[in-house]
């Protein structure tokens, strides 16, 4: 659904609206994929995991290893980015309150239906 999102917000928005919403969605994909490594994870703590990886990978950013990567491959590009925009970092806090308030939700009604 993430990656849905993500196509959505990119044919539909531009600019920094679609930037960040992307920065945002980053970060719910992780949040998302860490989810699915470890079922029994706290959203918290799977927020938390989420956003570090999302801020390793931007402050990454400032080596110019992932622009030279993106620069053979359209898939680093998607995953490492090129270019630091501190900017990204808020959004990617964005990110991680969205994606564990939907986790927390989702627990909250399986908890109440099996408990």
């Amino acid at each position: 659904m993430t990656v849905v999102l993500g196509l959505g917000v990119r044919a539909g928005a531009q600019g920094d609206a679609a930037k960040y919403a992307g920065d945002a969605l980053y970060t719910v994909l992780l949040c998302a994929l860490v989810t699915l490594i470890a079922p029994r994870v706290k959203p918290l703590t799977a927020a938390a995991v989420a956003l570090g990886i999302s801020w390793v990978v931007e402050f990454l950013q400032l080596t110019g290893v992932p622009a030279d990567l993106s620069r053979r491959s359209v898939i680093a590009r998607l995953m490492l980015g090129s270019t630091f925009n501190a900017p990204d970092l808020f959004w990617y806090s964005v990110g991680a309150a969205i994606a564990w308030a939907v986790h927390t939700s989702a627990r909250r009604r399986v908890d109440l239906h099996v408990g």
